[in-house]
Parts: structure tokens; C-alpha cells; sequence
């Protein structure tokens, strides 16, 4: 299981999470390269250790357990696995 990160997310990129995760799997980080042009963040699923840690810590409540995303955010969790995907891409 892997925590995902929502919509409410989007345009907002607090880093409360980021700061509060213990194996540093949420990005982009606000000191890489790519935090300017993505809308959201996201949480790497396979370095996620499913510690719940960046829940609270987010102030418009988008992060969920995957098996509890709400149902009108579905596609988050796709997009959530497709960006690490493409992050992990030979460049």
C-alpha cells in the first residue's frame, strides 16, 4: 500500500508533507528542478512506508490510503504511479 496524493493538492504544493515524511518519497521538493512546472505533489509508491506521517501535516486534506482515495478522485492514483514512472524513464 502506498499513500496518494488528490486533486485538492493541486495548485496548492504545501510542503508540510514533504517535511514531515521520513523517507523522503514525496516530490518534487520545493528545491528541485521540476517544482515550478508540476501542478501537484506526488508520493513515490514504491520508497512510500506507509507511515500516514504526511496526512495531517497536509492543509486541504488530499492524501489517502490508495484504498481509500474517494471515489471522485480514482484517477489520482494512476496519475499518481504514472509520474514516478516517468521519473524512473532512462533520459
Amino acid at each position: 500500500m502506498t499513500f496518494i496524493i488528490t486533486e485538492p493538492c493541486i495548485g496548492v504544493k504545501d510542503s508540510a508533507c514533504v517535511d514531515s515524511c521520513p523517507v523522503d518519497c514525496i516530490h518534487p521538493r520545493t528545491d528541485e528542478e521540476k517544482f515550478d512546472s508540476e501542478k501537484m505533489l506526488y508520493i513515490d509508491p514504491e520508497e512510500c512506508i506507509d507511515c500516514g506521517a504526511c496526512v495531517p501535516e497536509c492543509p486541504v486534506e488530499a492524501i489517502f490510503p490508495e484504498e481509500e482515495v474517494p471515489e471522485q478522485w480514482q484517477e489520482y492514483i494512476d496519475i499518481n504511479y504514472q509520474w514516478y514512472s516517468r521519473q524512473r524513464e532512462p533520459k
